[in-house]
């Protein structure tokens, strides 16, 4: 599945093609040559993937695995990114240069696919951005230079719901070259509001322009926001969920990262969860930093919007502050990063409210965790940084994994929180523990489960998927 552009839905619809087709007895999988996001996972094995490249393999009920996504871009800043190949970390490049570097990388993307297609039945492949980016053909791994590569068929999704989409998929057609043309064999039309029929005469006039079987027009699925977002696209603005008698501010960073971390308390009508792009930290009971990217450079534009001097009157009036990994890097008295590995080499002052000290390494820690916070609960999550954070708060650590290990740290007031730890609110136990009177019987993981049965019910009675099987099938056979 390519895309017409960029948040098309591609995501979802594999998602829901993954549980539908496992749903019916085969081993599915899932797989995206390359992905750019912030947002990921820890691995079976791991290393790290896109996180809807994970929530694709829970979808058709495997473990995640670095093959499933065998390149990640995690940008560090408005050029540059870091670049994660089969789950683990190869080095940093501009833009200008990956496009060069990138060519290189199609050994690894086509050995991950190989090894995908010997253990399943059905991969199910999601390309990246815009099918039609002709200026970045030459070197493609993500979209028709994969699928010219890999001998896979393609099926075009277009979005309804942001306008033009017979112009987006016509135009596509157009663009793109004739070799490539011949590879797509349909399209699906995304996120229909509204009456079906409306758009019948549209369907019919771009599978006359394009040549291209008309396989669905799906409508938009409400539930979507229940399933964790790829991009930082899907916070939206303003707050998430309101009237809730527990009030929660994120402050929204420009490197924001792991921000599904969010989703739970969106989803627990006891709580008002304030995403807070501009502006000043409102009274609330709770203030969350969460993950980032780029520690240093968001703790820059935290300073510049004055939300320092906010965050440390909260405290002082009694609020309570959680910081998960680069949040709670932040709240610390220094960041450290002596080898430059987030950018330039630095060395910054922290929020200061708690007495602890980071120092930022190449060596990245990616593992999932169990244990016990101090809230008395027990917790499930992941940890995924880079740098180690020490200092006489640690003394006090916010919880105490199986094995031993302590992670976090916690003020001597109790007030001011931060942890390594992300997923904690996934956990309906760990949530409950910090919500108190708040918390009400929500389910998340039963919840992420019917959700995606529901898209895989949706997908089901608006696309041909029998047709989509004979796509697959037939390019099977002819290799």
């Amino acid at each position: 599945l390519q895309g017409t552009g960029s948040d098309v839905g591609k995501s979802l619809l594999v998602a829901g093609l993954c549980r539908h087709f496992s749903n019916r007895g085969l081993a599915v999988r899932p797989f995206k040559p390359q992905n750019m996001s912030n947002n990921a996972a820890v691995t079976a094995d791991g290393g790290e993937i896109g996180r809807a490249q994970a929530l694709q393999a829970r979808a058709a009920r495997v473990a995640p695995s670095v093959h499933m996504n065998p390149v990640l871009l995690k940008p560090q800043s408005e050029i540059g990114a870091q670049i994660i190949v089969q789950g683990r970390m190869r080095g940093a490049a501009k833009a200008r240069d990956y496009q060069t570097l990138k060519k290189t990388l199609m050994v690894d993307v086509l050995d991950s696919f190989e090894r995908l297609r010997r253990e399943a039945d059905l991969v199910i492949v999601e390309g990246a951005g815009s099918a039609s980016e002709v200026n970045l053909r030459e070197n493609d791994i993500a979209n028709m230079g994969f699928a010219q590569a890999a001998h896979v068929p393609v099926v075009l999704v277009g979005d309804i719901d942001r306008g033009g989409v017979i112009a987006q998929i016509v135009g596509t057609k157009a663009s793109i070259d004739p070799d490539d043309s011949s590879l797509v064999k349909g399209f699906i039309v995304n996120k229909m509001r509204g009456d079906l029929s409306l758009f019948d005469d549209g369907m019919r006039f771009i599978a006359e322009r394009t040549g291209w079987a008309a396989l669905g027009l799906v409508p938009f699925f409400r539930e979507a926001h229940r399933l964790p977002a790829e991009d930082s696209m899907g916070l939206g603005a303003g707050r998430r969920a309101t009237g809730g008698a527990l009030h929660i501010v994120v402050p929204v960073l420009p490197h924001i990262s792991n921000f599904d971390d969010l989703d739970p308390l969106a989803q627990e009508p006891g709580v008002s969860l304030e995403l807070l792009r501009e502006g000043p930290i409102p009274a609330c009971d709770l203030v969350i930093l969460p993950g980032s990217k780029a520690t240093i450079a968001d703790l820059a534009a935290f300073r510049q919007r004055g939300l320092d001097v906010d965050l440390i009157a909260h405290v002082r009036r009694g609020g309570r502050v959680l910081g998960l990994c680069g949040g709670y890097q932040m709240l610390g008295r220094s960041i450290a990063d002596p080898g430059g590995i987030a950018g330039e080499a630095a060395y910054v002052p922290g929020l200061g409210l708690l007495d602890v000290e980071t120092v930022l390494t190449g060596a990245k820690t990616l593992t999932a965790v169990t244990g016990v916070s101090e809230l008395g609960a027990p917790l499930s999550g992941y940890e995924m940084h880079v740098g180690a954070t020490t200092g006489p708060a640690t003394a006090r650590p916010f919880a105490t994994l199986d094995g031993g290990r302590k992670d976090g740290a916690i003020s001597p007031d109790g007030r001011v929180i931060g942890c390594y730890i992300h997923g904690l609110f996934a956990d309906d136990r760990q949530r409950m523990a910090w919500l108190g009177n708040a918390a009400s019987d929500l389910d998340y993981e039963a919840g992420i489960e019917a959700t995606l049965d529901a898209l895989a019910a949706h997908m089901a009675s608006h696309v041909a998927i029998n047709a989509l099987w004979d796509i697959a099938d037939n390019a099977l056979s002819r290799d």
